[in-house]
């Protein structure tokens, strides 16, 4: 099992910077891969980033250039660095593991806001 825990959204107007954090804790040491996520109101839930455990990073066409995504081993936790923030991603933002033990699993955190305003 893995537990995540999100913090860091809030309200942010347009062309500034937040940053999420997302704190692991259990399994992590089978974890294979950690995201972000996010979903709009009214919209299905789509991928932000992903960051592999041999740090390949995957980014959405939408993010490429203004997010980045990071983690501290030493504390179990990632990050998402996100600047130029526009109001499109306005959404709740869930943190992701993936992880490979008999069979994939993935677990999510409870999600954190981020509302972006023109």
């Amino acid at each position: 099992q893995v537990q995540l825990v999100e913090s860091g959204g809030g309200l942010v107007q347009a062309g500034g910077s937040l940053r999420l954090s997302c704190a692991a804790s259990g399994s992590i040491f089978s974890i294979n891969a950690m995201g972000w996520y996010r979903q709009a109101p009214g919209k299905r839930r789509e991928l932000v980033t992903t960051l592999t455990s041999y740090g390949s990073t995957n980014y959405a066409d939408s993010v490429k250039g203004r997010f980045t995504i990071s983690r501290d081993n030493a504390k179990n936790t990632l990050y998402l660095q996100m600047n130029s923030l526009k109001p499109e991603d306005t959404a709740v933002y869930y943190c992701n593991a993936h992880q490979v033990v008999t069979s994939p699993m993935d677990y999510w955190g409870q999600g954190t806001q981020v509302t972006v305003s023109s």
